[in-house]
């Protein structure tokens, strides 16, 4: 059993940015919004920025009230496509209800969108061309090629259709020339048809589904879930009764934690397995947009200054 490290995988992408960083004649800059006061949204932001700080990315946090309408939304985030020192724009889901969340992912400008969700960047994925990438999937094609975990030939199946996870993973992976089934929960035979990956990703949002009934021997298997367990009993069950005595939770994916150790031949744990890997591309995306900004502006300046 080989155990995925998503810290390691971080580092060298990390590594890879900061002389492209350099290079820039100011900071890459990376605005997030954070709508209300979501706990889990809460961590997962200073996460994000504490990450820009390593880096030398400037970032700027927008704190709207929960009780933001649309129409305010749509103000701040015009705002931030207008600033010339704003490269990317992070909007942190969930919104409240009363809030489009559509409409506000859709009136990020397409050269802005740190995530890879705007429509345009999606159609740019499908046709392979370069765009930002959902940062997520994008992640774990980076963790199989850090590891040299082969995709080309091989069968993959995709658990889960999420348009932020499930469908751009299904499309990378085709990239790779890998043959790809995505599966879901109306699927039949979901055990069966997940026995058939030579790499199962999982992102189906339902903690420790996938047990060894779903996994073929020496499969690699990719754990995107991040569940957290308010039961001790269910925690302990799962093997994370030490993890839920000390926090009173406890994270587990959508992997079976003990029983996928006794099947697969790599595997990403949680925590610390894909997690690390959405911030760097996440990052990665953000200097990437800062660079072709830049470009941009020079090669229009070439051709005022030509005239």
């Amino acid at each position: 059993m080989h155990i995925l490290d998503g810290t390691a995988v971080r580092a060298r992408i990390f590594s890879g940015l900061k002389p492209r960083i350099q290079e820039l004649k100011r900071p890459p800059g990376l605005a997030v919004v954070l709508v209300g006061h979501n706990p889990a949204s809460e961590i997962y932001v200073r996460g994000k920025i504490k990450a820009c700080g390593e880096l030398g990315i400037f970032s700027e946090k927008l704190t709207p009230p929960e009780t933001i309408s649309t129409a305010e939304l749509l103000a701040i985030i015009d705002e931030l496509n207008h600033r010339s020192d704003i490269d990317a724009i992070l909007v942190q889901m969930p919104l409240p209800k009363q809030v489009d969340s559509r409409r506000v992912l859709e009136a990020v400008a397409p050269e802005k969108d740190a995530d890879g969700f705007h429509p345009i960047n999606v159609g740019h994925l499908v046709a392979g061309r370069p765009a930002p990438r959902a940062c997520t999937p994008a992640g774990v094609i980076e963790m199989l090629k850090h590891y040299g975990i082969p995709m080309d030939g091989r069968k993959a199946v995709v658990l889960g259709r999420s348009d932020i996870v499930g469908k751009p993973m299904a499309l990378m992976l085709l990239h790779e020339n890998a043959t790809v089934t995505i599966c879901h929960s109306r699927t039949t035979n979901l055990a069966e048809e997940c026995r058939r990956a030579d790499i199962l990703v999982a992102a189906i949002g339902r903690p420790a589904m996938v047990t060894a009934d779903y996994i073929a021997p020496g499969a690699t298997v990719i754990d995107v879930g991040q569940n957290r367990i308010d039961d001790r009993i269910v925690a302990k069950r799962l093997g994370r009764a030490e993890e839920f005595d000390r926090k009173g939770y406890a994270l587990v994916g959508d992997v079976h934690p003990i029983e996928v150790l006794h099947c697969a031949a790599a595997y990403t744990p949680v925590p610390g397995g894909v997690g690390p890997l959405t911030i760097a591309m996440l990052m990665a995306n953000t200097v990437a947009l800062a660079e072709s900004h830049q470009s941009r502006l020079e090669s229009n300046q070439a051709i005022a200054e030509s005239h």
